[in-house]
């Protein structure tokens, strides 16, 4: 029966391809980072250096690669992102016409969208009447606060 460190190379081996497995299904770079390390394990067991010398060396370069290369491979990858804004921030700017009066109490809104939004005029603001246009200010639960068209953005 072999020894095992004279068989440590496939155990390398076999690290590397698990590692690679599941960062094809993480995407995060953590066990990316995890199999190159490896790989110096596995170079250090080809020039005949003691287990854990090979799994220090693994450990090290793990590391290294996980506060070195990691952080500009997320922002890289975060970099193609969708730059169109959704949801609350896409609302915030837009331009509405007011269905029912506006008051501090109540109101509401139909958005440029088509969407009709309960509202609420914004602190300081008069009352504001049935066709009034209205810019949208922010959002507070699903209430859209909002400002005469005039007056706009703060």
């Amino acid at each position: 029966m072999p020894d095992i460190t004279s068989v440590l190379w496939i155990v390398w081996l076999a690290l590397i391809l698990i590692f690679v497995i599941i960062e094809m299904l993480t995407v995060d770079f953590v066990f990316l980072m995890i199999a190159v390390g490896s790989v110096g394990g596995l170079i250090a067991d080809l020039f005949g250096a003691p287990w854990w010398v090979q799994v220090l060396i693994a450990a090290a370069i793990s590391v290294l690669l996980i506060f070195t290369l990691r952080p500009p491979l997320l922002r890289a990858l975060k970099r193609g992102g969708d730059p169109a804004k959704t949801n609350i921030p896409a609302l915030i700017g837009m331009s509405a016409r007011v269905v029912s009066t506006v008051s501090p109490s109540g109101g509401q809104v139909k958005l440029a969208v088509g969407e009709t939004w309960t509202s609420r005029s914004a602190a300081g603001t008069r009352d504001l009447a049935p066709g009034e246009d209205v810019v949208v200010i922010s959002i507070e639960g699903a209430t859209a606060v909002v400002a005469p068209a005039e007056r706009g953005l703060p």
